[in-house]
């Protein structure tokens, strides 16, 4: 596996090593001992899986009491995977991070605890799946409005318009000026 630093360095692609011939493919997609070679030391309590439609915005989540690391990769399909940084003690505060993830180049990326997460769904049927370092806690998640122009993410909305959004991320998300952060 290589492990790429993005514009934040907290956040890393992960670049597995493929094998294939004319059976198919194999791959890793996961080894502590890896991960940990190239410092980031985890232990995952909770794998998700979620499939959607072309246009589909989902996020940007996260969670105050339980915050999750998250391991993210579309396994059919793509997505533009966002991450946004919420550790106030962080040089990279308030700035995002975004990479297309697609099943073609079977890339993932690393987001460490203290991140808003989402992504939107380039391809339909695109499957999407995560391990997380902490367990789902409803009662601490909060969401970040997708679109705030504080942050300002260049979503890839041509030829989509408006994305679908889920109720809570229409009309629970904060802005980022009135968000809980991390410290």
């Amino acid at each position: 596996m290589r492990f790429t630093p993005t514009e934040i360095p907290d956040v890393m692609l992960v670049e597995p090593q493929v094998f294939g011939d004319e059976r198919g493919f194999f791959l890793e997609t996961w080894s502590a001992l890896k991960f940990a070679a190239a410092g980031i030391e985890v232990d995952f309590v909770q794998d998700n899986w979620s499939r959607s439609r072309r246009g589909v915005l989902r996020g940007l989540h996260y969670q105050l009491a339980v915050p999750q690391g998250k391991l993210v990769r579309a396994v059919r399909g793509s997505v533009f995977d966002v991450a946004v940084d919420l550790r106030r003690s962080s040089p990279t505060f308030g700035r995002w991070v975004g990479r297309v993830l697609d099943a073609r180049s079977r890339h993932a990326m690393w987001i460490p605890p203290g991140f808003a997460h989402g992504f939107l769904v380039l391809e339909d049927d695109t499957d999407f799946v995560y391990k997380c370092s902490g367990r789902y806690d409803p009662s601490s998640e909060r969401t970040l409005a997708w679109n705030d122009a504080s942050v300002g993410i260049d979503w890839p909305l041509d030829g989509i318009g408006e994305p679908t959004l889920s109720e809570k991320d229409r009309t629970r998300a904060a802005s980022f000026a009135t968000a809980e952060t991390y410290a």
